[in-house]
């Protein structure tokens, strides 16, 4: 029996449609036709000996071993780009000062730094996690030499900044939907008078921060009334908190624990919320090369979560 071995170039179509969530999307950013992308995924399924894909309406949807096939494209793809990242700086030498922001560190730091220092044993990294404010700050005085921003259209824009994607605000609320004992939550909202509706409780971060402004805002907007249940500086005291039930808080999906989930707004009442976009900022036009090679594994991972690209 001879032995069967996948095509890199086609597991990294593969994963690249999924993570875009359009192949054709897929096909522009690898540089390839549709059709080429498409016969790629035939001899992939090929190959598999089952289907990798189900109709879902007009598009498609993974079945259970597209599931597993995509898992394995991501370690493959990422062993190989470890082996080449090794040949290619194989002495690379410095240090690199990153800033992240709580929900990215927790979500992104651990894969990335895990392969940066695989490939580049000789760099040192020193990551700050902290506020967008702090982050900023530090960027402008020179302390950071790479940081992943939120950007939420307030403050003066950073001259060296790279907008990944765009990713929409959630409302968030507990994983147990038992645990979320709020009498506005559970009933419809309603046409006629609002005078007496009980106050919708947020959980939300201690200001200065942006996300407070976005939400009151819209809340406000739609004749929603609110009240602050709980705030701190700590994002995973607001998880806590919202995982309690003590209220509803605002984020993307980018890096939410398990005992929280997000809330489906239909038939709830719960407004719709903006957009984000992610942005990487550098302290140099042109970055000393341990710095650029981090900055491409930060980019490759935000763009493999998902979102809308930003070009």
């Amino acid at each position: 029996m001879s032995q069967l071995t996948f095509d890199l170039d086609v597991l990294r179509s593969f994963s690249t449609g999924i993570a875009l969530g359009s192949y054709a999307r897929a096909a522009d950013r690898l540089g390839r036709s549709t059709s080429a992308v498409s016969a790629q995924l035939k001899k992939l399924e090929s190959q598999a000996g089952t289907p990798l894909f189900r109709k879902a309406g007009r598009g498609l949807q993974l079945t259970d071993a597209g599931e597993t096939m995509l898992a394995y494209a991501h370690r493959l793809l990422e062993i190989n780009e470890e082996a080449a990242a090794a040949m290619r700086g194989a002495d690379l030498q410095g240090w690199v000062r990153l800033g992240l922001q709580e929900d990215l560190g927790e979500s992104l730091l651990p894969g990335v730094l895990g392969r940066f220092a695989r490939a580049h044993p000789k760099v040192r990294i020193e990551a700050c996690v902290a506020r967008s404010a702090e982050l900023r700050e530090r960027l402008e005085l020179g302390r950071l030499d790479l940081a992943l921003l939120w950007e939420s259209g307030g403050g003066a824009p950073l001259a060296l900044g790279e907008r990944l994607v765009r990713l929409p605000l959630q409302w968030i609320g507990p994983a147990s939907a038992a645990a979320l004992d709020v009498p506005w939550w559970t009933a419809r909202q309603q046409p006629g008078p609002r005078k007496g509706r009980e106050a919708l409780p947020l959980v939300l971060l201690d200001p200065p921060c942006p996300l407070r402004d976005i939400v009151t805002t819209v809340l406000d907007r739609a004749g929603i009334p609110w009240r602050h249940a709980f705030t701190s500086a700590s994002l995973s005291a607001l998880w806590a908190a919202a995982s309690a039930g003590l209220g509803l808080s605002v984020r993307t999906p980018f890096g939410l624990p398990a005992h929280v989930r997000i809330l489906d707004r239909a038939g709830t009442g719960l407004p719709a919320l903006p957009q984000m976009a992610l942005a990487m900022h550098r302290a140099q036009a042109e970055p000393e090369p341990p710095v650029a090679r981090l900055a491409a594994l930060m980019r490759e991972a935000v763009q493999g979560h998902g979102g809308s690209p930003l070009r």
